[in-house]
């Protein structure tokens, strides 16, 4: 990447797919927090979109196994074009959530791009929730437990469908990491699908640069990387501004580490920040640490330091190429 990175942010103030209401307040949040001025400190030039019009939320029950499942394939139509016109514009797009239901149309944007570019494709999904949920094993019908799910495959044909291409991505190119929180019959799915989970415990035992350097290794570059950031990934102790806190997370240390590591790549080309939920805030403590956390991600260090990336390139094998 040469001359001044072109970033663009896209708000979709949206809470369809979640179980409680709010989440439709963070993108406000997060230009409150300061997020454009944060990343212009970075060099960046950023251009706010403002915020994508979809219907509003019916707050009705799930019926056939899903909750707000028109809502949540308009809310998720408007996505997939807004984050693709950005990619195809040579823009590094921004969706500001919102529930995470919406990460079906930004990553399923992401991966047609990579698809027509002939790139790689490496997804991290930064989540306390694996999010891989069905109709069949949700308790709730909430779409934003499913998101990763539809991506690869599994869930109504008119969302798996968006992006032209069924399944959108491969399990094989997520790594998930921070989670702590999943059904009883998600868990056995999960294993089923082969998802390379980074779970708590296993940051726990083996520390947070090593769960980086494993979720990170392999890529070169042209690769695509692909970061989708649930706020609830951090410990509710220090972000208590989201819907669904689960006790046990990274510290503010673990989480800054975490982002450094992925700017050290300098492969970052697409970003979800989502479930910010300003109801359950206080003072708009969790978007500002949002924003502290974006900026880092963007490069923000105590010091100047050697990247990261030619080591990582080595450790390990190169995963499947997006799908021509």
């Amino acid at each position: 990447m040469s001359g001044v990175r072109t970033v663009s942010l896209i708000g979709a103030p949206t809470d369809v797919g979640a179980a409680d209401r709010g989440a439709s307040m963070g993108p406000e949040a997060l230009r409150v927090a300061g997020l454009a001025a944060a990343l212009e400190q970075r060099e960046l030039e950023v251009t706010d979109l403002g915020n994508l019009n979809g219907p509003g939320n019916p707050w009705q029950p799930p019926r056939h196994g899903y909750r707000h499942l028109a809502q949540v394939v308009r809310w998720n139509e408007l996505v997939h074009e807004a984050v693709y016109g950005q990619l195809c514009g040579g823009r590094l797009p921004i969706l500001l959530g919102g529930d995470h239901s919406i990460g079906i149309g930004s990553l399923s944007a992401v991966a047609r791009h990579c698809r027509e570019q002939a790139k790689k494709l490496r997804v991290l999904w930064l989540d306390a929730h694996a999010d891989f949920n069905t109709s069949a094993l949700s308790p709730s019908g909430n779409l934003h437990g499913m998101p990763l799910a539809v991506l690869c495959g599994f869930g109504p044909r008119e969302l798996t469908a968006i992006g032209a291409r069924t399944p959108a991505i491969d399990p094989a190119w997520v790594r998930q990491i921070g989670v702590r929180s999943v059904d009883d019959g998600e868990k056995r799915f999960v294993h089923e699908q082969g998802l390379d989970v980074f779970d708590m415990r296993y940051v726990d035992e083996m520390g947070m640069r090593a769960t980086m350097e494993q979720a990170l290794a392999g890529m070169d570059h042209d690769t695509h990387l692909h970061v989708s950031f649930d706020v609830d990934f951090l410990d509710p102790g220090i972000a208590p501004g989201v819907g669904t806190r689960v006790l046990g997370g990274p510290t503010y240390r673990e989480a800054q580490l975490c982002m450094e590591m992925i700017a050290d790549t300098r492969r970052l080309a697409s970003l979800d920040v989502v479930e910010l939920n300003p109801a359950f805030d206080q003072q708009n403590k969790t978007a500002v640490l949002a924003v502290d956390l974006i900026e880092s991600l963007f490069g923000k260090s105590t010091l100047v330091r050697r990247p990261l990336w030619p080591r990582l390139r080595s450790e390990r094998s190169v995963p499947a190429a997006c799908a021509g």
